[in-house]
């Protein structure tokens, strides 16, 4: 019988240590992903910045979300699209319920009547955001053969996320020698290869917001990095805020875990087995 303890005792050590191991190992590898050094040809990766929301207790700015959106409505809107945002997304979030729908009716929406003749209509909150070509290769030939992409995921498509967008809008600068960069196209440091196919499109008071901010180039990069993300991650607060309910009820939730264990394991822990030998017959053996 100690035998069997002692073999039992011995077995759950090694579980728990194999498991202990196999918990080690896969952290180290996660943290050395993570923290793994990234090198590129030609390409400087971004610098990280403070974002207001990039902390786990932090929500985004929306003030700086609803400049972002006039950013982009002003100068990205005419070649880039948003096709899963709609105006609806904007209700209750940086616009009211009026805004929205006034923000929407300024659009020119294609539609089709009841006898399927093609028309043209104000946009409502149920339309998405309107794309500045009918299709991509109408956009790619109007931009010397490279079609705009769509900035709805952009945030979240691009390695460095937000800091990304922001240093490759604010560094546009004059080609090294060496490389050269064709008739329409620009230089910049932070996008693969170097030459980029889209201009320089943010100017110190190049548009002037409807709150009076200074419209600098970064402020203006900083915003429409922020709407850009909350495009591609609008229930980030949400999450946020799920995330810290969670964790509010877990030491409730262990609590009760651990009681219950305590509660259905103390009678088979607490059970004792004696073994008295009949007059006449031999003790059990472990075969027995």
């Amino acid at each position: 019988m100690q035998r069997a303890v002692v073999r039992g005792l011995t077995s759950r050590n090694l579980a728990i240590g194999a498991g202990l191991c196999a918990a080690t190992g896969v952290s180290t590898l996660v943290y050395a992903l993570e923290n793994s050094i990234e090198a590129g040809e030609h390409v400087v990766h971004p610098y990280h910045l403070a974002w207001p929301h990039s902390g786990p207790f932090s929500s985004f700015d929306y003030a700086s979300v609803r400049r972002g959106y006039e950013v982009y409505k002003q100068v990205c809107a005419a070649c880039h699209s948003m096709k899963f945002i709609h105006y609806r997304h904007f209700v209750d979030v940086f616009m009211t319920e009026e805004e929205a729908k006034a923000e929407a009716a300024e659009a020119t929406i294609n539609d089709i009547d009841d006898k399927g003749q093609p028309i043209t209509r104000p946009g409502a909150l149920t339309d998405r955001l309107p794309s500045p070509y009918p299709n991509k290769k109408a956009g790619a030939a109007a931009n010397n053969g490279a079609a705009p992409p769509d900035l709805s995921l952009m945030a979240l498509a691009r390695h460095g996320g937000d800091d990304y967008i922001f240093a490759l809008l604010t560094s546009y600068f004059e080609p090294p020698a060496g490389v050269k960069v064709d008739e329409g196209k620009a230089y910049n440091p932070y996008f693969p290869g170097g030459v980029i196919s889209m201009p320089q499109q943010l100017f110190d008071e190049g548009i002037e917001y409807k709150d009076g901010t200074s419209a600098t180039q970064s402020q203006q990069a900083k915003d429409v990095a922020t709407f850009m993300h909350w495009a591609a991650e609008p229930f980030h607060d949400t999450r946020k805020k799920w995330a810290l309910k969670i964790a509010a009820l877990i030491p409730f939730v262990a609590a009760v875990l651990i009681y219950g264990k305590r509660h259905v394991w103390s009678f088979y822990k607490s059970q004792k087995f004696a073994w008295r030998t009949v007059k006449g017959r031999e003790p059990p053996t472990k075969s027995s």
